[in-house]
């Protein structure tokens, strides 16, 4: 098993920034893929992005591409999401989420271990 818990979450500006951490712990985190999706009110989980194993590859949504940057640290077993630039659409609820395959990060039906969610509120 694998505990993912986020922090960070809060209210925001539009334009402003925030900084979502997820602290891992109960496996080998440099074994697993890490991402983080995101669900708003009356909609489905969504992709936001993801990290390798190693951190050399990562991937965003198309909707948060040069706003939002994805890294992580082997040696603190943590995965960050720094979103900048934030408007109201980016509102819901970040979930931090953790796989052997980095595939498997881009369908939420697919993830094997998940974080209990943070919640980002970007006012107008």
């Amino acid at each position: 098993q694998v505990q993912l818990v986020e922090s960070g979450g809060g209210l925001v500006q539009a334009g402003g920034s925030l900084r979502l951490s997820c602290a891992a712990s109960g496996r080998t985190f440099s074994n697993y893929a890490m991402g983080w999706f995101r669900q708003a009110p009356g909609k489905p989980r969504e992709f936001v992005a993801r990290i390798s194993e190693s951190g050399g590859i990562r991937d965003f949504a198309d909707s948060v591409k040069g706003r939002f940057t994805i890294s992580r640290d082997n040696t603190k077993n943590t995965v960050s999401l720094q979103m900048n630039g934030l408007n109201p659409e980016d509102t819901a609820v970040y979930y931090c989420a953790a796989d052997p395959f980095y595939d498997d990060l881009l369908r939420a039906s697919a993830v094997s271990y998940w974080g209990e969610g943070t919640l980002v509120t970007v006012s107008s």
